[in-house]
């Protein structure tokens, strides 16, 4: 056992980050973990802050492990956003903690997930903290692709590339370590595209494989403009619902933690300075659950991209095997009923979709455009 355990499929990068641990010319402040959507980029940020923290360099069963993997370390802080960006005064916060020594761990490490969410303005903010840490503090700083992250930042940096881990290596750590069903953790697996966190939600989950079935249906069954505009409006709903459902609980927890400490928990009037607190924090809600619906719609997008993938490799007769193990029947029937020139304007107009999403465009308008392109053509 150890610390890379679930960094799964990544052997070339872990060599990496382990002769760092052991080698102090190996080492150095500011790290940029790359890798596409689901390729562990934070388990393998996580690892390495424990392994630094490790007298063993990463044994998976001390303390300095155990609290460092768990989020509860002193000296190991992760931050990420459920918010479109980052804000300045969060970068500022976390550049204070930055600055302190380190009080119980060899090193103080800061684990910035979501470094791509950082606007040019913010990231100009963290520049002279990543260029001047203090000797004991180490960035890890975690995003899709170097372009990602602004020049300036990613110049600093010494970069570490994820690649997508095999289809083979998710599922048998799905069997390993959540007991899944093999023949569930090789299908949730593909369906997830060696995604880890989806694959672990899919094969956990029944709900969330109907509710992929369902958007996959969904598209197959569009016939006309009438049909795209309901497949449309019925997708933006679910995305919104489920959405709600994974914030609505915390939302009202937050709410009432505020109300609490402002001393209004009883229902009381509060002031007109108090009142912009609460305001504040409904504006932070609302960002919040606007990136949900996003993050949940795009994830339709891209199984129905993974949908038509499987329809194109059919109809050229391409020898690997479909995303979509159990939609065969879906794939041969929107196979037969189209040819490839067609499959792939279908899939420029999903991405065309992410895109608008990804530039706020209203969800509703985008989707619709998009299911409208799906419909067979004449």
């Amino acid at each position: 056992m150890s610390v890379w355990d679930d960094v799964v499929g990544q052997e070339r990068v872990v060599d990496v980050l382990r002769a760092a641990v052991h080698e102090p010319s190996a080492m150095t402040h500011a790290w940029l973990v790359t890798g596409p959507p689901g390729s562990g980029r934070s388990n393998a940020a996580r690892a390495f802050a424990a392994a630094l923290q490790c007298e063993e360099g990463g044994c998976g069963r001390c303390q300095a492990c155990t609290t460092a993997l768990a989020g509860t370390h002193a000296d190991v802080t992760v931050v990420a956003t459920e918010k479109v960006t980052f804000t300045i005064d969060e970068v500022r916060d976390l550049i204070g903690v930055a600055q302190r020594a380190p009080s119980q761990g060899r090193w103080r490490v800061v684990v910035l997930e979501d470094a791509d969410r950082m606007t040019e303005r913010t990231s100009n903010v963290l520049l002279k903290a990543i260029e001047e840490p203090p000797p004991r503090t180490v960035w890890l700083l975690c995003a899709p692709s170097p372009q990602d992250v602004v020049v300036t930042i990613r110049s600093r940096c010494r970069r570490v590339a994820l690649r997508v881990p095999p289809v083979a290596d998710v599922a048998a750590l799905l069997v390993q370590r959540d007991g899944a069903d093999p023949a569930v953790a090789d299908a949730a697996a593909r369906a997830a595209q060696s995604h880890i966190g989806l694959a672990r939600r899919l094969a956990r989950d029944p709900e969330a494989r109907s509710r992929r079935a369902r958007t996959l249906e969904l598209a197959a069954a569009i016939r006309g403009v009438g049909d795209a505009v309901l497949t449309a409006g019925e997708l933006v709903e679910v995305a919104t619902a489920e959405a709600k459902s994974a914030t609505a609980d915390r939302d009202a927890a937050e709410r009432a933690a505020l109300l609490h400490s402002l001393g209004a928990d009883g229902g009381q009037t509060l002031p007109p300075a108090l009142r912009a607190q609460v305001r504040q924090l409904e504006e932070d809600q609302k960002r919040r659950a606007t990136r949900a619906q996003r993050d949940v719609l795009d994830r339709a997008l891209v199984d129905l991209l993974s949908l038509y993938r499987d329809v194109l490799v059919h109809q050229l007769g391409a020898g690997v095997d479909l995303v979509n193990t159990g939609a065969a029947d879906v794939v041969e029937r929107l196979a037969g009923e189209g040819t490839p020139e067609q499959t792939i304007r279908r899939m420029d107009a999903i991405g065309e979709a992410r895109t608008r999403l990804a530039g706020n465009v209203a969800p509703l308008l985008a989707v619709e455009a998009m299911a409208v392109a799906l419909r067979p053509q004449g």
